[in-house]
């Protein structure tokens, strides 16, 4: 009978989930230490996180529903590249271009916004839709590249963020109006804002985007998980030449999970453009959500519900930086956090061989001990 201890590293072994929890334990153990080693005390940032979660300031006992609802709207893009990272990973792509997708949502929002009919209901749909569409054929393009010239999506991703980047700046500057920060204010019937959200979380930026993050993750699940269509883009990612055999085209399966990918990241785009700011942006530098967006779905699994989940995490870390920086804990342990956790989900594999082994090792050393025993038992025989 397997010891209590082989049973747990059995169990431990087995699930994805479980190691995604330890190593954000190993993250918040070794950022404790680090705020230690520079003299300050850890629970500046443990009252900080709990502040951004529950909205309950320890030092003053008093409760702010606005730290709920900013944490969640700083999760929303971060949830939607993680899950655009997250559906390319399980087609066997690697999409470092979630960045660019996003950057090409959010200026086709921000156009439709400015140029579309001010019609109430519709206006906002017809940006986002957009958004979704330049997301999709930013990231369709690369997919097509892949599929029909084999060109090394990584490097097609990482020449499409500066196209994007660049792109976008040199098309909004022309709009009338628009300085080097910003577009003139976008008309409210464009806008994602909701006066309940906003009511219920003390005027914070909460927003309708809530739900169309809500509504992606329920996308992803069930198209990866529940349709043809999901299961052609698996068995592509797990064995091309297997798939291919199997009668899915792979080139089709290639350009359209890239689509679909680059379509989250659009959607993201849009989501801040229209959701947290009054006027379109003129974008000098990368925001970065596409970027966190790799971490997001690294530790989510690049599963739909994992990746909510740990696009939440990463929120919760970003909202409470400036509570950190208030409380004497350097800004940069959010970030050093974030990065171990990182670090050690790319250790995973490798702490996992190292665990089967030492368990089969133990498994060999038994067997043959209890060999020896029945053999010795036999000369005395």
């Amino acid at each position: 009978m397997p010891k209590l201890k082989d049973r747990i590293l059995e169990v431990f072994t087995g699930s994805d989930g479980l190691v995604s929890v330890a190593v954000v334990i190993l993250g918040f153990l070794v950022g404790t230490i680090l705020i230690l080693l520079v003299g300050r005390n850890p629970a500046g940032m443990y009252s900080a996180i709990l502040q951004v979660v529950s909205g309950w300031d320890l030092r003053r006992g008093t409760q702010n529903m606005r730290y709920i609802g900013e944490w969640i709207v700083a999760s929303m893009p971060l949830i939607l590249c993680g899950l655009s990272m997250g559906f390319a990973a399980r087609t066997g792509l690697f999409n470092i271009g979630a960045e660019g997708q996003y950057v090409a949502g959010l200026t086709a929002a921000q156009f439709v916004a400015l140029y579309f009919p001010q019609v109430p209901g519709l206006h906002w749909l017809m940006a986002i839709l957009a958004a979704i569409i330049a997301g999709a054929v930013w990231g369709g393009i690369v997919g097509f590249l892949k599929a029909r010239f084999s060109v090394s999506e990584v490097v097609a991703t990482i020449m499409m963020n500066y196209i994007a980047q660049y792109g976008s700046r040199i098309l909004t500057m022309r709009i009338p109006g628009t300085n080097t920060f910003q577009t003139p204010p976008l008309p409210v019937t464009s806008r994602l804002s909701s006066p309940f959200l906003e009511a219920v979380t003390n005027n914070s930026r909460l927003n309708y985007g809530l739900f169309l993050t809500i509504a992606a993750v329920l996308f992803y699940w069930i198209i990866m998980g529940r349709t043809r269509l999901g299961y052609s883009l698996r068995a592509t990612g797990l064995n091309k030449e297997a798939a291919r055999y199997g009668g899915i085209s792979v080139n089709t399966s290639i350009t359209t999970a890239m689509a679909i990918a680059g379509a989250f990241a659009g959607l993201a785009g849009a989501i801040v453009s229209l959701g947290s700011f009054s006027a379109g942006r003129v974008l000098s530098v990368q925001d970065g959500y596409g970027f966190d967006g790799i971490a997001v779905a690294l530790v989510g699994n690049s599963s739909a519900w994992g990746t909510a989940l740990s696009g939440l995490l990463f929120g919760m870390l970003k909202s409470a930086q400036p509570l950190m920086q208030s409380r004497q804990i350097p800004k940069e342990i959010t970030s050093i956090i974030m990065g171990l956790v990182v670090v050690f989900i790319s250790l995973r594999a490798g702490v996992r061989i190292i665990i089967e082994w030492q368990m089969k090792e133990k498994a060999r050393k038994a067997q043959n001990a209890a060999t020896a025993g029945a053999s010795e038992g036999g000369h005395h025989a």
